[in-house]
C-alpha cells in the first residue's frame, strides 16, 4: 500500500493525430460522454475531456504533427489502456457491430482472466478485461 494519500487514477491522457476521427471513435464507438471540449488556438490544439464510464476519465489531445507511437505495444511508457467489463462477449459484439474487430480472446495464465485487445484510430492498444462479478 502506498504511503502517499492517493485515492485513484484521475484520468488517462492520449494524443491523437486526427482529432475528428478520434473524437468520433471515443464518442460513437466507445460511447464516451463529453465533459468539456476546448480549442487552444495558441497551440493549434484541441483538448476533449471524456467520461468513458463512472470513474473512467480520458483526456484526448490533438497537437500539430505529433510523433508516431514507436511500436505496438512494447514501447517504453504507457503500454495500453485496460477497461474492465463484466461481459467480454457483449463488448466484443458491440465493437463488431460498429466495425471494430478485436483480437482473439486470450486467457491470462496467471489469473485465468479473459481479455481481448483492439486499437483506437491512432493505434493505441485498448484492452477489454473481464472481471468476475461478486455473487
Amino acid at each position: 500500500m502506498s504511503s502517499l494519500p492517493l485515492a485513484g487514477i484521475h484520468h488517462v491522457a492520449l494524443i491523437t493525430a486526427d482529432y475528428p476521427r478520434a473524437k468520433h471513435f471515443y464518442l460513437e464507438v466507445l460511447g464516451a460522454e463529453v465533459i468539456r471540449e476546448t480549442y487552444r488556438p495558441e497551440r493549434g490544439s484541441h483538448k476533449l475531456d471524456l467520461c468513458l464510464a463512472p470513474g473512467i476519465r480520458l483526456e484526448l489531445f490533438s497537437f500539430p504533427d505529433p510523433p508516431e507511437r514507436p511500436s505496438y505495444p512494447e514501447a517504453c511508457g504507457l503500454r495500453h489502456l485496460a477497461l474492465a467489463t463484466p461481459d467480454l462477449e457483449a463488448c466484443i459484439a458491440g465493437l463488431q457491430a460498429k466495425g471494430i474487430t478485436p483480437e482473439a480472446v486470450r486467457v491470462d495464465a496467471l489469473t485465468g482472466a479473459r481479455f481481448a485487445f483492439f486499437s483506437d484510430p491512432d493505434g493505441t492498444p485498448i484492452e477489454l478485461y473481464e472481471e468476475e462479478q461478486s455473487p
